[in-house]
Formats: C-alpha cells, sequence, structure tokens
C-alpha cells in the first residue's frame, strides 16, 4: 500500500521560544535550526521578523536548509492594505520561501480583541494570504482560537478558512490556541472542516498541551484527515507548552496504523539521533533533561522491579514497546535495596560483564548495594557508580590513578570593579602510574556568582590526567543534586551528579559523606573513572 506524506512544521524557533525563561540567541537559533534541518522536518519557522531585534539577525543569517523556512506574522491590520502594513511587510522582506499568518477565526476575538467587524476580519485574511501568493510565497493560515470559535460560532470559523484557502493559502492550520479541546473534540471538528470543503491534504494541526493531550489531539486531527502536524522539540511552548514532536516523531514513525499509513521527512538513521537532538536543546537551554519523557527520557527504558528485569533477560518486547536504539536511547537496569539477582545480572550484563546465575559473588554485591544504601546511597539514580562497585566486588576495577590528597578553600574579597565575590581554589595531587602530579584550579565568576568549591575540584581534577587526559577533556557536569538523608547531629549527605561528553553520553554517579565536599568529590572520581572505563583507558605502569 502506498504511504500518504505527512509533513512535520517545526515551531521551536518561534513558539517555543515563548516558554516563560526561553531566550534563544542568534547563534542558538542557528544551531537548532541545523539541528532541525537534520532530523529531517519540512519546515521551520524561524520566528517573528521585526518583532525582536534578535529574530530579525537571525534571519538575515539563517543557514541553508532542505526543509522550508518559514517566516511568521500576521494578517493585515484594519485601515491599511496588505501592501502598505508595515508589519507585514517586515515578514516579507525576510525573504524565507514560506510565510505563516496568524488571524482570528473566534468571532469573539474579533469583536473585542480586535474591535472590527466579522466582515472586515474576513477581507483581512483574504487579502493578506493573496499578498503573500502574489509574491511567489508559500502562504500558510495559522487559524488561531479555532476549535473555541468552532464551537461559538461554526458558520463565521469556517467562513475564516474559505477566506484562506480560496485565497490561495497552501496550509490552513487549526489552532487549539487555549489547549483546552480534548482529543475526541479535536478529530470531530476536523473532519467537519474537510465535510464543509477544505480538503485534508491542505489541513495542519497546532496543539498546546494545557491539558496534556496536544499529542494525543494531534493524532486525533491526522485520523481525522489532516496532513500537517506542528509541534516543538521537547514540548516547549506558551504556558503548558506545545505538542511534543520528540513524542509524535517516534509514534509516527514506529506505531501502527500511522508508520504504515504515512511517510515522513525522518529517516531511520535520523530517528536514532532523536536522544541527541532533544538532549541538544536541553543543553542550549541549560536545562535538565525531563528523565521521564516518553521515548528520550532517561527513565524512558528504565525496569527497576526484579520481575521486569528478570523478563527483559529472557526477550526485551515483555516490557518495552519499541528496541530504545531506534530512538538512540538506552536499556536501564537500576539498582537499589530492592533488586535481585535477575536485575543485578541484567544491569551487568548491560555494561559488558558476564556472570553465572548463581555465582556467590552477586549475593556479595547485593549485600554490599543493600549495606550502602542503608548509609544514604542512591543506586536507582546513579547507575555508573553501581557499575564501579560491582566491578570492584568482581575484581575487575582497573586503577587510573590515585588521589593522594586534595584541598579546596573558599574566599569573599572585593574583585576589579569593588564587587564582592567568592573564589574558590582547589589543590588536587593523584598518582598516575609511579607519577605524581599537582593541580590548582579556581573558580570565580566575575559578575559576582560564586561557581562554587565542586566547580574548582572538577577543574583541578580534570586538569591534568597525564595519558588519560584526552579521554575526559570532553567531559562536564550537566546536573548537581543534593541531599540530607538525616537530620541533627548525624546528618549525611548525598550528592548525585550527572556528567556528559562529547559523544551525548549521559552519567550518574554519587557520593555520600557527612562533609558535601567530600561527598561532591567521591562523585567525580567515580564519573571519570566511569568514563575512563567506557573510553577502554589502559592502567599506567
Amino acid at each position: 500500500m502506498e504511504r500518504e506524506r505527512l509533513y512535520l512544521y517545526d515551531t521551536t524557533l518561534r513558539d517555543g521560544q515563548q516558554t516563560q525563561g526561553v531566550q534563544f540567541s542568534t547563534s542558538e537559533k542557528i544551531a537548532i535550526a541545523r539541528a532541525l534541518d537534520a532530523l529531517g522536518v519540512d519546515y521551520i519557522e524561524g520566528g517573528w521578523p521585526g518583532a525582536n531585534p534578535t529574530d530579525s539577525e537571525f534571519f538575515d543569517a539563517r543557514p541553508e536548509t532542505r526543509a522550508v523556512f518559514t517566516a511568521f506574522g500576521m494578517t493585515k491590520r484594519a485601515g491599511r492594505s496588505a501592501a502598505n502594513d508595515d508589519v507585514l511587510a517586515a515578514v516579507m522582506n525576510a525573504g524565507t520561501p514560506a510565510v505563516c499568518l496568524v488571524g482570528k477565526t473566534h468571532d469573539f476575538h474579533v469583536t473585542t480583541a480586535l474591535g472590527i467587524p466579522l466582515e472586515e476580519n474576513l477581507a483581512a485574511i483574504r487579502e493578506s494570504v493573496a499578498h503573500v501568493v502574489a509574491q511567489g510565497r508559500e502562504a500558510l493560515f495559522d487559524a488561531e482560537h479555532f476549535f473555541d470559535g468552532y464551537k461559538a460560532n461554526p458558520g463565521y470559523a469556517l467562513d475564516c478558512l474559505r477566506a484562506a484557502h480560496e485565497a490561495g493559502a497552501r496550509w490552513i492550520v487549526l489552532c487549539d490556541t487555549n489547549g483546552g479541546t480534548l482529543p475526541g473534540e479535536v478529530g470531530a471538528i476536523t473532519r467537519a472542516v474537510i465535510e464543509a470543503g477544505i480538503p485534508g491534504e491542505r489541513l495542519g494541526i497546532h496543539c498546546h498541551d494545557d491539558t496534556g493531550n496536544a499529542v494525543a489531539g494531534s493524532l486525533a486531527a491526522v485520523d481525522a484527515g489532516a496532513r500537517q502536524i506542528q509541534g516543538t522539540l521537547n514540548g516547549l511552548g506558551e504556558r503548558c507548552g506545545n505538542a511534543n514532536l520528540t513524542s509524535l516523531i517516534p509514534t509516527l514513525s514506529l506505531k501502527e496504523p500511522y508508520a504504515s499509513a504515512f511517510e515522513t521527512g525522518i529517516t531511520a538513521g535520523a530517528l536514532a539521533g532523536l536522544v541527541r537532538v532533544s538532549r541538544q536543546l536541553d543543553d542550549i537551554l541549560n536545562r535538565v533533561p525531563l528523565r521521564s519523557a516518553p521515548y528520550v527520557g532517561a527513565s524512558a527504558f528504565a525496569h527497576k522491579a526484579g520481575l521486569h528485569a528478570s523478563a527483559i533477560l529472557k526477550d526485551p518486547s515483555t516490557y518495552e514497546h519499541i528496541d530504545p536504539a531506534l530512538v538512540g536511547n538506552s536499556r536501564v537496569i537500576p539498582m537499589s535495596n530492592q533488586a535481585g539477582q535477575s536485575n543485578l545480572r541484567a544491569r551487568l550484563a548491560s555494561a559488558g560483564i558476564e556472570v553465572p546465575a548463581g555465582d556467590a559473588r552477586l549475593a556479595r554485591i547485593l549485600e554490599v548495594v543493600k549495606e550502602r544504601e542503608d548509609q544514604g546511597y542512591a543506586y536507582d539514580g546513579a547507575q555508573a557508580s553501581f557499575e564501579l562497585l560491582a566491578r570492584e566486588e568482581l575484581g575487575l576495577m582497573p586503577r587510573f590513578f590515585e588521589v593522594k590528597r586534595y584541598r579546596v578553600t573558599v574566599e569573599r574579597r572585593k574583585n576589579r570593579y569593588d564587587r564582592m565575590v567568592s573564589v574558590s581554589e582547589a589543590v588536587v595531587v593523584v598518582k598516575i602510574g609511579k607519577t605524581k602530579v599537582l593541580s590548582v584550579s579556581e573558580s570565580m565568576d566575575e559578575t559576582g556568582t560564586d561557581r562554587g568549591p565542586v566547580n574548582a575540584l572538577a577543574k583541578a581534577l580534570g586538569k591534568d590526567l597525564g595519558p588519560y587526559q584526552s579521554s575526559i577533556d570532553d567531559m562536564k557536569l550537566v546536573d548537581f543534586k543534593v541531599r540530607i538523608t538525616q537530620g541533627g547531629t548525624e546528618a549525611v549527605t548525598r550528592v548525585i551528579i550527572d556528567s556528559e561528553d562529547g559523544q551525548g553520553r549521559r552519567w550518574s554517579t554519587v557520593g555520600v559523606s557527612a562533609n558535601i565536599v567530600d561527598a561532591s568529590f567521591s562523585a567525580l572520581l567515580d564519573a571519570i573513572n566511569w568514563k575512563l572505563i567506557r573510553d577502554g583507558a589502559v592502567p599506567a605502569q
């Protein structure tokens, strides 16, 4: 059966930028646009030219893409012609092959927000879309508040769509702007639009996630006949976000009936890089990736229960709806004081360590895990530290280097601008083979923000590890979590550090101590040792 073409429209750079606390720089927009293009989306909406300096600068510097680059704007304003509206002119002057114009389709918004007659709004839609088409651009009409408008006045909402369609719009996008329309309603109204004469192959869907149904609503529109889906990476967007493309893309590519019925621009190779693209965006935003995110989250294929792990060993499909490698993710068998030997053997096997069932060392590893978790460790969230513990018990832990001593001091002093800043200085002495190496590092932010003693220790420890330096140069700390596990005079601090390397690999390590610096340093050591093992480093003689 020949598959229908389904088009993916990304609005991360425009609608995603409306997320509270998100503001992309021009260079960040360029990096995201290139990642989206490599992923294979069909349209990249770059922003609103003229709305702010960054968007205007970005359109001047935008990269060449296979995807259709799109500028966003609004229909002409009352009292102006489309040719003489300076706001519309700024959008057209961006020179993009496609232009998406937002217009009102809810009568309440036309009379209340715009304060113009309903017929004048229809004329604005018609004339604006015709103006875009006359200039040789692909025109898209964003039907704002369409679902609410249809429920209030279906005749007028449809008239707005007809005005855009008759003026030559390639796509008419049905927008659930307030995010309150449920999937059943989205499907029924989309079908009604098609029955009213707007072809499904000209319809798009744009859902917001205010009820947690943006992905489901988008799929309902596709089921009803729409053939373009708009969304954002990681579900960025105003309020609760937009339809999440990192959930929609693998669903469309791997799940029936969509995989057999539709073709998208996402290849199998690009799909295998989805986790990397998702985390690249989080890195740009300086955000910790959501562990529970479908498909791409670190916990999306984590199996903690012993019953699950036992079944996974026999056949992964028992508790996995897809092979995690298809989206660039990996299986995780967490270890905790609830674990049994099935979890343990599965976790060791994923690290390339095969131990036969019934081996007495397995029981010893489980005993150590339970003892250490009683002391405050948490291995279900620090798999790399668990692997090192298991290697130690199995006699498989290489000795790359030995820390002879370390010291960290924090000083409060004035900087050159006569502002008080905190400066952390760390000294670390390690022995590599027969050679001792002393490294010193300072951590200070000239703006007065203290980056702290842990950052200073990390910089010192990673400054000079001799033959191992090439393995750790691309390491960076991406998250640092501290928890006090007991109160009072016996308080114990648990530190979990998330690290990442240049290949996009992420791993977590844990340290526990009454002293937060000791706990942090222990987690740092584990992070480096795990990386050296993964890179196949050979211990120095």
